[in-house]
């Protein structure tokens, strides 16, 4: 985004009143950038922030749905890395509203577009919402139990050199074979160093025949 921009110059004065704790202000200058708009890529932008500011789940979804029309009716470049983050809302917001299945399908099109951002904190940290989101709208499943029965018994102790090695695999995880993999593989190597608990240890073994079945 061009820094210069009016529309970008107030959503940033926005995010700076927003990081300060001054919600009211953040959210006039977000409305002045949408006010300033003259065309789709500039109101996209502010449609963004200003969703963060609304009084209701409904008015939230409302936002970001103008906010990905308009990306939609932008269509270029400019708008590619845009769309892993305004699925991701989208989603969120159909979440807060509790309609799961549509929620879902966004996250669902947002781990589809992950690989449209470059490398990077952000992008990492927007893949684990991501995730979250589709964990969230899951379904629970019998072979899902034994590693979380794990996980929750390494948080209660602390195990913090197996929950470094696990979690990035289970947090991150997109639901496609190579995120499954990945984690198999990370269940794979703790169980091979035999230093767990032998309660632990056997729900380890459990976990990963659980998923190598399914």
């Amino acid at each position: 985004m061009n820094p210069e921009n009016p529309v970008v110059r107030l959503c940033a004065r926005g995010m700076r009143a927003e990081a300060e704790g001054r919600a009211d202000e953040a959210a006039g200058l977000f409305l002045r950038a949408w006010e300033a708009a003259e065309d789709d890529y500039e109101a996209c932008v502010a449609a963004h922030y200003l969703a963060r500011h609304q009084p209701t789940a409904e008015e939230t979804l409302r936002w970001n749905q103008e906010c990905l029309d308009r990306a939609d009716r932008v269509g270029d470049e400019r708008v590619r890395p845009f769309y892993p983050s305004l699925h991701g809302t989208m989603g969120r917001a159909w979440l807060d509203l509790g309609d799961a299945v549509r929620a879902r399908a966004h996250f669902e099109a947002a781990a589809a577009r992950l690989d449209d951002l470059p490398p990077g904190q952000y992008a990492e940290w927007l893949r684990l919402c991501v995730a979250r989101g589709l964990r969230a709208t899951a379904w629970e499943t019998a072979a899902d139990e034994p590693l979380r029965a794990l996980l929750e018994r390494l948080c209660a102790r602390a195990d913090l050199d197996s929950l470094g090695l696990l979690l990035p695999a289970y947090l991150g995880g997109l639901g496609r074979p190579e995120d499954a993999e990945r984690l198999t593989a990370a269940l794979r190597m703790l169980h091979s160093e035999r230093r767990l608990p032998e309660a632990e240890q056997s729900a380890l073994g459990e976990a990963i025949a659980q998923r190598e079945a399914g």
